[in-house]
């Protein structure tokens, strides 16, 4: 296993768990607009980024309905009940444990930033990073433009970093970055689309946590 430095981490989908919720908001909107309400299967099948791709496929008109509008009537909704999604199993000890190696942490998520932190502060995980990255809007475009910028400030060797997200966006991120990157299968995106799209796939944490040789002997190195 290679000496990783440096930790960055996805938010939704990957630490926490809040695809059925998205997938249940997306069909309201949906039902609203008179169409038909996606499975979860469904839902993880067409999830991408940017999302305003998805909500195209799921059969939003915006000629119809701006994108802006439907975003915005998303992230209301997401936002009043958020903190009902739960962490996903061993996300916090896997935090715990790649902290307590002296090894660094960042996020770097498509939520809005002033959000992000509030969240992270919400679920006690503040102190596991050192760097949270969000973008200045609701509209959950591409962070390619984030996670180059986040590479600068970590001024590590692509080799001694490692991206730890649920899409194939990660992926590209991560390439565009020049960093490692795995993606966990439990998140917005079905395991066969992560799996056409990259090398380096587990079906959950517990898997990733086998991966990286963590326990609870901090002087095991990943």
């Amino acid at each position: 296993m290679k000496n990783y430095k440096h930790i960055i981490w996805d938010w939704n989908g990957t630490l926490l768990n809040d695809v059925d919720y998205s997938k249940n908001i997306i069909n309201r909107i949906l039902d609203k607009n008179d169409l038909p309400k996606l499975s979860l299967q469904r839902y993880r099948e067409i999830f991408t980024f940017p999302v305003q791709d998805y909500y195209i496929t799921a059969g939003l008109d915006f000629s119809k309905t701006s994108f802006e509008v439907l975003g915005k009537d998303f992230i209301d909704d997401y936002e009043s009940k958020k903190l009902t999604c739960s962490l996903y199993d061993n996300a916090v000890e896997i935090l715990s444990l790649i902290h307590e190696k002296g090894i660094t942490q960042s996020v770097l998520s498509a939520y809005l930033h002033e959000n992000l932190v509030k969240i992270l502060d919400h679920y006690s995980l503040t102190k596991y990073f050192d760097y949270i990255n969000g973008l200045d809007n609701i509209y959950a475009g591409s962070k390619v433009h984030l996670g180059l910028k986040l590479i600068e400030e970590i001024n590590l060797p692509g080799k001694e970093v490692l991206f730890i997200g649920d899409t194939l966006h990660d992926a590209d991120v991560a390439k565009a970055m020049g960093v490692d990157c795995v993606l966990i299968a439990n998140g917005h995106q079905v395991k066969d689309r992560l799996i056409s799209g990259h090398n380096k796939v587990f079906n959950d944490l517990t898997d990733l946590k086998n991966y990286l040789s963590l326990d609870n002997n901090v002087n095991n190195k990943l």
